[in-house]
């Protein structure tokens, strides 16, 4: 290998997160002049951007004023908690765009997960690293065979994924949070209290927390960063990832190659819902410990921006989730300031549509990038 294409090699991924990286930086510029703009002080968006970054990272300014580490702790435990989630989401979306498909469908996925992981937490009794292995594998399966349906749908009868997998979302919302929730899977209750959700699980289904009762930093952050890694492996270094990432460059090409293209349709459709399955178990066993009355944020929907901003690979989905989820985790803290606790969201759609024109970045990025030539040099032969 020369020396010009091992540079090449090493440069090549920084050039690919490049536009990314600028979109970020773009949507986090204007949405700071839209906070002069409608606070009228520079110092409050300076302010409200210091307690964002506080909120998510760690208030670094109070610890050094005397207080103990949950100042640092405590941010992290959001953040992870969040991150995860995203991250999950992220790589649900990514699969699925591995072979040409666009799912939409996360947001059922996680929900019909989790309420599987609430079930099998609240009513079986095992011991603990089994229960938290068979909560997950039963969230990762009922994911998959929900996405499956989409699967089916697309290649059986032609029907859009897009168009599938939306309706299937509000599928899962009537079955899951307007009917089993609040019917025959109700959480039994106390006396004259009145309980929302399903009922808890049991203490050995939950995730373990890393830092104590200090944060709600807990494992999940290990299974999303651990199945990111796994994702990355399949796609890049497996004869499945290869034949569906060929796939979804041109199935018809693929197919003439030989490569199963409905095989392998089905499959990341599979991984794909599995892997939004899996972010429902880590809400549920992770932070909230049962089937809540409705899912809150939708994970699912914001998987689509944290894949497309993380250039739909699964490493880059993991760095785009684990900064918005700081963002997230810090932007409740921007309310101190008057400033709107959903403001990140609005940086993360800004991200998106700055993403989107991709184009206008390369074109741009072109005229500063100076390509090396490599140069053949000739030995003549001494006599």
């Amino acid at each position: 290998m020369t020396d010009v294409t091992l540079r090449a090699r090493l440069v090549r991924p920084f050039q690919t997160a490049l536009p990314s990286v600028l979109s970020v930086a773009l949507a986090l510029a204007v949405c700071f002049l839209a906070i002069v703009a409608s606070q009228g002080s520079l110092w409050v968006a300076a302010r409200a951007y210091a307690e964002m970054a506080w909120g998510g990272f760690g208030d670094l300014p109070k610890l050094f004023a005397g207080a103990d580490a949950s100042a640092l702790t405590r941010p992290w435990g959001e953040t992870a908690s969040k991150t995860a989630l995203l991250t999950l989401t992220g790589l649900s979306v990514a699969v699925a765009f591995s072979v040409g498909l666009f799912n939409i469908g996360a947001q059922g996925q996680m929900m019909v997960g989790a309420l599987s992981a609430a079930v099998l937490g609240g009513k079986l009794a095992l011991p603990w690293p089994l229960h938290v292995a068979v909560c997950l594998a039963g969230a990762a399966l009922a994911g998959a065979a929900y996405a499956e349906i989409a699967a089916a749908l697309k290649l059986e009868r032609g029907v859009h994924e897009v168009i599938s997998t939306i309706m299937l979302n509000w599928i899962a919302v009537s079955l899951v949070e307007n009917w089993l929730v609040v019917g025959p899977l109700r959480a039994q209750a106390s006396g004259d209290n009145s309980i929302s959700g399903t009922d808890e699980i049991l203490a050995s289904a939950q995730l373990p927390r890393l830092l104590g009762e200090t944060s709600r930093l807990h494992a999940g952050i290990l299974v999303a960063a651990a199945l990111a890694v796994a994702v990355w492996y399949w796609l890049a270094r497996t004869r499945y990832g290869f034949e569906s990432r060929a796939v979804g460059l041109g199935p018809e090409a693929a197919r003439a190659a030989g490569i199963p293209v409905a095989a392998r349709v089905y499959q990341a459709m599979a991984l794909s819902g599995a892997l939004a399955g899996v972010a429902g178990a880590v809400l549920v066993m992770g932070t909230e410990h049962k089937f809540p009355a409705t899912l809150g944020a939708p994970y699912g929907f914001d998987g689509i921006a944290i894949s497309l901003i993380g250039q739909n690979h699964p490493l880059g989905v993991l760095a785009s989730a684990a900064l918005f989820g700081a963002l997230r985790a810090g932007g409740t803290r921007m309310q101190l300031l008057g400033v709107h606790k959903s403001f990140p969201e609005l940086i993360q759609g800004l991200a998106l549509l700055f993403v989107a024109a991709r184009l206008v970045w390369e074109t741009l990025l072109s005229r500063f990038r100076r390509e090396p030539a490599a140069s053949a040099t000739v030995e003549v032969p001494r006599a």
